[in-house]
This record gives C-alpha cells, structure tokens and sequence, in this order.
C-alpha cells in the first residue's frame, strides 16, 4: 500500500509518499481500506512541530479518515467486510472523562494517522458512516466536527434560544454553525472577509462582525446581545482572542477553548470576576461522536467541505491550510 509520512524536520517538505505492507487485523481489530481523509490545524502543526511532540521516526499523519471495512480481526461483532466506517479521533476513548491511555491513542500523533490506503482501526475505535455522508463528508466529522459538538452541545451546554459566538470560518466554526442552526441557537459569527461572512449568513448566522473594520469585536458583540453577551464562546484563536472572549460572555457563561492559532497572554481576573466557565475542549469520546452522527442524520446536515485534493497532491491540501483561506473543510481524496 502507499502511506504518507512525516520523515524529518522540514514541515510540509518532510512529507515522503512510501510503500508499505497491508497490515493485518488482530483481535478486535478491523482492516480499513480508506477512501478519504481530512485535515486539521493540529495534523498541519505536528508536520511543523515533530520533535517538540516526541516523533522520532516516520509516522503517518492525520487522525480523520473513512473507508470500507476489508477484514475483521478474531471476535470483532460490530463491523463485516463491506461496512462503511469512520475513525475515531482516539481509538482508546468510548465514553467518559479524558484519560492518560486515551491520549496516548490519538491518531496521526502517539500512533500512525490516517493518510494512507489501509489502515488498522480498534473494533471500538471506528463507527458506521450515516447513510446521507459520502466518504468525504464522514471524513471531516472525527475532529472538527465532534470538537464543534462538544464545544457547543456537550460541553457548552448551549441550548434553544440562547446565543453563541463562533470565531472564523475554519472547520471547528463552520461545523458549529451548522449545529447551533439545527438546534435553535443564535449565533454571532466573525471574519475579516465579507465574502466568508455572507457565505456564513447562508448557513444561518444570524449576526457577523468583519474583525478588520471592527478590531475590538468584543464591543459589537455586547451591543448585539444588547450588553448582557453570549451564552456560548466557541474559542478557536487562542490566548490572543481569548481576552475579548472573555469581555463578550455573559455572567456566568462558557467558553469552550480549543484553538492555539494565536498566541498573547491573559489576566485570569475577568474570569472570576464573572464567574466563567472556562473549558479546554479536545475532541469526544465515541460514544459522543455516535450522538453527533445521530443529530447530523436527524437533521440531515452535510459538512461544508472548501477543496477536495487528490491523494498524490497530499501535500497541497497542508499548504492550504497553513494559507488559512478556508471555509469550513479541506479534504484528501484517496
């Protein structure tokens, strides 16, 4: 089979195409030939950051991937040749808090990823596709789309009626406008481009601030929640947003912070002061992805997907996203 790896230090340049045998499942374990990939701005910062997140030898990136199930290890009962699957972001978390054993199961970091043509998933590590996805789509969903879930469902807690503040149109944003559309949430949405802004609008973005003419968007946030602030913040930026963040939550709101985009420095006194809950959110369990899948058929939501690129071509598909001209997905097609 053919497999990309990070071999070396150069960033996206250290990306090398090789072969390598088809693995072989053992027990609980399901062979996946895959069909797509997705990619995130963590797959694009552990290219960038090998040595500082302790690989030392070639390891296929990317946790986000879907394909058809090939074989079934000794006593898998879940899955059969055939099958449509998606990967789990950590192959060692079903359900519950974060643990130790789970981390170190994350895909395309600890332990090979997914951008290659066969892969081996844990029989509790992988889900059925939903019937309405393509491969495609379903490829997008492990990450951004269980991260965004998390941040304003499970772990933001947001509900009908209330408001939530999403940040860029990336991946993380995007999926979580769609989500708070199906679910009755009011959302603001920010960007410093017109033309991402009024494609937000068509998804349902009740209100959008261009951060460029308005650099203290916290401000607008108020006026447009009429002073009290949102409910919800989706914080995809990073300690350099997290301080207006902080300013456009109401009292005794969340903030469900999953981005490093920017860097800067807090005064956690804000954050007493108004009692925030201010939580660092990374992925899901699986049994949460089962309940994300179970919402996106429900409501028969499709990932927005920006640009698919060929497998070949893997390394532009990281280009892309290191340009940040994206809205919503960035896809590899195997």
């Amino acid at each position: 089979m053919k497999a990309w790896v990070i071999n070396g230090e150069q960033g996206i340049e250290s990306l090398e195409l090789i072969e390598r045998e088809i693995p072989t499942p053992g027990p609980g374990e399901i062979l996946v030939r895959l069909r797509a990939n997705s990619i995130n701005y963590r797959d694009l910062s552990t290219i960038k950051n090998v040595r500082a997140r302790g690989i030392l030898e070639p390891r296929i990136p990317n946790s986000d991937g879907a394909g058809v199930v090939e074989d079934v290890g000794d006593g898998v009962t879940t899955f059969k040749k055939g099958d449509r699957v998606v990967g789990t972001f950590f192959q060692n978390w079903t359900s519950g808090a974060i643990h130790d054993d789970a981390m170190a199961s994350a895909l395309g970091g600890p332990i090979d990823g997914l951008l290659c043509e066969y892969a081996i998933l844990k029989e509790n590590g992988a889900l059925p596709i939903p019937d309405h996805l393509s491969f495609e789509e379903a490829a997008t969903l492990p990450c951004a789309g269980l991260t965004a879930w998390n941040c304003l469902i499970e772990g933001g807690q947001a509900r009908a009626g209330q408001t939530a503040l999403l940040l860029g149109t990336g991946g993380v944003s995007i999926f979580a406008q769609q989500l708070a559309k199906a679910s009755g949430i009011r959302t603001i949405l920010t960007s410093s481009s017109e033309e991402k802004l009024d494609r937000a609008k068509t998804l349902g973005a009740k209100d959008v601030i261009n951060y460029r003419d308005h650099p203290e968007w916290e401000k607008k946030v108020l006026e447009m929640t009429d002073g009290r602030g949102v409910d919800v913040v989706v914080e995809v930026g990073g300690a350099g947003t997290l301080e207006k963040s902080i300013a456009a939550v109401r009292l005794g709101g969340r903030i469900s912070l999953v981005g490093v985009l920017t860097g800067g420095q807090i005064d956690p006194t804000s954050i007493m002061r108004k009692s925030i809950t201010l939580q660092g959110i990374y992925v899901g369990p699986r049994d949460m992805f089962a309940r994300l899948n179970a919402a996106l058929s429900h409501n028969d939501i499709r990932p927005v997907i920006d640009a698919t690129v060929d497998f070949r071509d893997a390394r532009e598909a990281y280009r892309m996203m290191e340009q940040a001209g994206h809205f919503g997905k960035i896809v590899i097609k195997i």
